[in-house]
Protein backbone atom coordinates (compact mmCIF):
# COMPACT_ATOMS: atom_id res chain seq x y z
CA UNK A 1 0.00 0.00 0.00
CA UNK A 2 1.28 3.46 -0.39
CA UNK A 3 2.61 5.54 2.24
CA UNK A 4 1.00 8.83 3.24
CA UNK A 5 3.49 11.85 1.28
CA UNK A 6 2.92 13.81 4.57
CA UNK A 7 2.40 11.43 7.58
CA UNK A 8 -0.69 13.12 9.45
CA UNK A 9 0.70 15.07 12.96
CA UNK A 10 -0.97 14.09 16.41
CA UNK A 11 -3.26 17.51 17.23
CA UNK A 12 -0.89 17.95 20.12
CA UNK A 13 1.70 19.59 17.34
CA UNK A 14 -0.54 22.61 17.36
CA UNK A 15 -1.35 23.55 20.53
CA UNK A 16 -3.30 26.84 19.78
CA UNK A 17 -5.34 24.43 17.25
CA UNK A 18 -7.16 22.49 20.69
CA UNK A 19 -10.04 24.73 20.15
CA UNK A 20 -10.40 23.62 15.82
CA UNK A 21 -9.37 19.58 16.74
CA UNK A 22 -11.84 19.70 19.95
CA UNK A 23 -15.00 20.90 17.60
CA UNK A 24 -13.85 17.55 14.69
CA UNK A 25 -13.94 15.28 18.34
CA UNK A 26 -17.45 16.47 19.29
CA UNK A 27 -18.75 16.35 15.86
CA UNK A 28 -17.37 13.52 14.31
CA UNK A 29 -15.49 11.48 17.14
CA UNK A 30 -11.79 12.30 15.47
CA UNK A 31 -9.50 14.57 13.96
CA UNK A 32 -9.33 14.23 10.16
CA UNK A 33 -6.37 13.10 8.79
CA UNK A 34 -6.31 15.47 6.05
CA UNK A 35 -6.31 18.58 8.93
CA UNK A 36 -3.43 16.62 10.59
CA UNK A 37 -1.50 17.20 7.77
CA UNK A 38 -2.72 20.25 7.17
CA UNK A 39 -1.55 21.65 10.32
CA UNK A 40 2.23 21.99 9.78
CA UNK A 41 1.05 25.14 7.91
CA UNK A 42 -1.47 26.37 11.30
CA UNK A 43 -2.89 29.70 9.13
CA UNK A 44 -4.27 27.07 6.31
CA UNK A 45 -5.62 24.45 8.76
CA UNK A 46 -7.12 27.45 10.71
CA UNK A 47 -8.69 28.81 7.42
CA UNK A 48 -10.11 25.43 6.33
CA UNK A 49 -11.65 24.53 9.64
CA UNK A 50 -13.34 28.54 9.55
CA UNK A 51 -14.74 27.69 5.71
CA UNK A 52 -15.84 23.68 7.15
CA UNK A 53 -17.73 25.62 9.93
CA UNK A 54 -19.36 28.15 7.49
CA UNK A 55 -20.70 25.28 5.07
CA UNK A 56 -21.95 23.33 7.81
CA UNK A 57 -23.46 25.66 9.49
CA UNK A 58 -26.62 24.78 11.69
CA UNK A 59 -28.37 27.74 10.09
CA UNK A 60 -27.65 26.39 6.41
CA UNK A 61 -30.39 27.23 4.16
CA UNK A 62 -30.11 24.43 2.53
CA UNK A 63 -30.43 20.51 4.21
CA UNK A 64 -27.20 19.37 5.63
CA UNK A 65 -27.84 15.77 4.80
CA UNK A 66 -28.24 16.95 1.17
CA UNK A 67 -25.11 19.03 1.04
CA UNK A 68 -23.08 15.93 2.42
CA UNK A 69 -25.00 14.11 -0.26
CA UNK A 70 -23.95 16.59 -3.07
CA UNK A 71 -20.34 16.60 -1.57
CA UNK A 72 -20.58 12.91 -1.80
CA UNK A 73 -21.65 12.67 -5.20
CA UNK A 74 -18.60 15.21 -6.28
CA UNK A 75 -16.02 13.07 -4.37
CA UNK A 76 -17.23 10.65 -6.13
CA UNK A 77 -17.24 12.18 -10.35
CA UNK A 78 -13.24 13.54 -9.01
CA UNK A 79 -12.55 9.66 -7.60
CA UNK A 80 -11.18 10.79 -4.30
CA UNK A 81 -12.30 7.65 -2.22
CA UNK A 82 -11.43 9.41 1.29
CA UNK A 83 -13.58 11.96 0.86
CA UNK A 84 -16.73 9.46 -0.42
CA UNK A 85 -16.25 7.34 2.68
CA UNK A 86 -16.22 10.95 4.91
CA UNK A 87 -19.30 12.60 3.34
CA UNK A 88 -21.21 9.05 3.00
CA UNK A 89 -21.05 8.58 6.67
CA UNK A 90 -21.91 12.85 7.14
CA UNK A 91 -24.91 12.21 4.80
CA UNK A 92 -26.12 9.09 6.72
CA UNK A 93 -25.22 11.12 10.04
CA UNK A 94 -27.79 14.64 9.22
CA UNK A 95 -30.69 11.86 7.92
CA UNK A 96 -29.89 11.15 4.76
CA UNK A 97 -31.34 6.87 4.27
CA UNK A 98 -29.05 4.13 3.25
CA UNK A 99 -31.05 4.01 0.47
CA UNK A 100 -30.88 7.25 -1.33
CA UNK A 101 -27.10 7.31 -0.59
CA UNK A 102 -26.94 3.98 -2.42
CA UNK A 103 -28.97 5.05 -5.20
CA UNK A 104 -26.81 8.21 -5.64
CA UNK A 105 -24.40 6.93 -8.15
CA UNK A 106 -27.78 6.71 -10.49
CA UNK A 107 -29.60 10.35 -9.37
CA UNK A 108 -30.28 11.02 -12.99
CA UNK A 109 -32.94 8.29 -12.96
CA UNK A 110 -33.94 7.84 -9.60
CA UNK A 111 -37.26 8.33 -8.14
CA UNK A 112 -35.72 8.90 -4.78
CA UNK A 113 -34.72 12.67 -5.63
CA UNK A 114 -36.68 15.66 -6.23
CA UNK A 115 -36.03 18.10 -9.33
CA UNK A 116 -34.07 20.47 -7.09
CA UNK A 117 -31.97 17.82 -5.79
CA UNK A 118 -31.35 16.43 -8.84
CA UNK A 119 -30.08 19.78 -10.00
CA UNK A 120 -27.36 20.43 -7.28
CA UNK A 121 -26.04 17.10 -8.08
CA UNK A 122 -25.80 17.78 -11.24
CA UNK A 123 -24.13 20.76 -10.66
CA UNK A 124 -21.71 18.88 -8.53
CA UNK A 125 -20.43 16.21 -11.44
CA UNK A 126 -19.94 19.25 -13.76
CA UNK A 127 -17.81 21.02 -11.71
CA UNK A 128 -15.70 17.89 -10.55
CA UNK A 129 -14.97 17.70 -13.99
CA UNK A 130 -13.21 21.33 -13.56
CA UNK A 131 -15.71 24.15 -13.61
CA UNK A 132 -15.64 23.94 -17.88
CA UNK A 133 -18.29 21.53 -18.09
CA UNK A 134 -20.95 23.56 -15.63
CA UNK A 135 -23.36 25.45 -17.82
CA UNK A 136 -25.94 28.47 -17.92
CA UNK A 137 -28.56 25.72 -18.19
CA UNK A 138 -27.97 24.38 -15.23
CA UNK A 139 -27.86 27.44 -13.62
CA UNK A 140 -31.56 28.09 -15.41
CA UNK A 141 -32.66 24.36 -13.83
CA UNK A 142 -31.39 25.79 -9.79
CA UNK A 143 -32.78 28.62 -9.93
CA UNK A 144 -35.93 27.11 -10.17
CA UNK A 145 -35.64 25.49 -6.82
CA UNK A 146 -32.83 27.39 -5.64
CA UNK A 147 -32.24 31.03 -4.07
CA UNK A 148 -29.28 32.77 -4.71
CA UNK A 149 -27.78 32.49 -1.03
CA UNK A 150 -28.90 28.67 -1.38
CA UNK A 151 -26.80 28.23 -4.79
CA UNK A 152 -24.01 30.11 -3.34
CA UNK A 153 -24.08 27.36 -0.20
CA UNK A 154 -24.21 24.42 -2.77
CA UNK A 155 -20.70 25.88 -5.02
CA UNK A 156 -18.75 26.10 -1.39
CA UNK A 157 -19.57 22.87 -0.54
CA UNK A 158 -19.34 21.43 -4.37
CA UNK A 159 -15.77 23.61 -4.38
CA UNK A 160 -14.97 22.01 -0.93
CA UNK A 161 -14.80 19.05 -2.52
CA UNK A 162 -12.90 19.95 -5.37
CA UNK A 163 -9.81 21.42 -2.80
CA UNK A 164 -10.15 17.90 -0.68
CA UNK A 165 -10.11 15.94 -3.67
CA UNK A 166 -7.12 17.43 -4.97
CA UNK A 167 -5.45 17.79 -1.09
CA UNK A 168 -6.02 13.75 -0.62
CA UNK A 169 -4.92 12.45 -3.45
CA UNK A 170 -1.92 14.51 -3.63
CA UNK A 171 -0.47 13.40 -0.06
CA UNK A 172 -2.31 10.20 0.14
CA UNK A 173 -4.21 10.88 3.00
CA UNK A 174 -4.87 7.91 4.88
CA UNK A 175 -8.73 7.40 6.42
CA UNK A 176 -9.75 6.57 9.80
CA UNK A 177 -11.29 3.74 10.73
CA UNK A 178 -15.04 5.34 11.27
CA UNK A 179 -15.33 6.19 7.46
CA UNK A 180 -13.26 3.61 6.21
CA UNK A 181 -15.84 1.29 8.20
CA UNK A 182 -18.89 3.43 6.58
CA UNK A 183 -17.13 2.73 3.20
CA UNK A 184 -16.91 -1.16 3.75
CA UNK A 185 -20.11 -1.20 4.75
CA UNK A 186 -22.28 1.17 2.64
CA UNK A 187 -19.75 1.53 -0.95
CA UNK A 188 -17.88 -1.46 -1.33
CA UNK A 189 -20.68 -2.87 -3.17
CA UNK A 190 -20.19 -0.11 -5.81
CA UNK A 191 -16.94 -0.31 -5.74
CA UNK A 192 -15.56 1.58 -3.37
CA UNK A 193 -12.11 0.74 -1.81
CA UNK A 194 -9.78 2.69 0.60
CA UNK A 195 -6.94 1.76 -1.83
CA UNK A 196 -4.10 3.09 -1.15
CA UNK A 197 -4.85 5.73 1.28
CA UNK A 198 -5.40 2.97 3.99
CA UNK A 199 -2.82 1.85 6.09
Amino acid sequence: MKSPRLDPLPPETTPDMKEEFDSFLKTLGFVPNSVLTMQRKPKLAKAFVQMQRALWDPESKVDRGLKRLVAHVASRAAADPYSMAHTASGALHFGIAEEKLLAAKDYRTSILFTPAEKSALELAVAAAAGGHAVTDTMFVELRKHWNEEQIAELVGVIAMAGFLSRWNGIMATPIEDEPNEVGEKHLAAQGWRAGPHRR
